[in-house]
């Protein structure tokens, strides 16, 4: 199984519904709050190259926002 990452802030609406569909899909994975650790937020901000959140992570890939096609793709694999 993928390792899937969530960089997400509080009272973020796409943020909530990504682990929302993650969580009915059964995917494990960790969330980081990127409000409380400079080191995510600057991983996101200047590694990424992101400016909104959620950003979710994989060993293969990486987007932003909340994108219920490409979750249904990680339950697949």
């Amino acid at each position: 199984m993928t390792a899937i990452a969530v960089y997400s802030k509080p009272s973020c609406v796409q943020c909530t519904q990504t682990m929302r569909k993650l969580d009915q899909l059964g995917l494990e994975y960790t969330k980081i709050d990127i409000t409380q650790d400079a080191g995510a937020y600057k991983y996101v901000t200047q590694t990424l190259g992101y400016q909104a959140a959620p950003v979710v992570v994989t060993e293969d890939s990486h987007w932003y926002g909340y994108r219920p096609d490409l979750i249904n793709e990680l339950a697949v694999n």
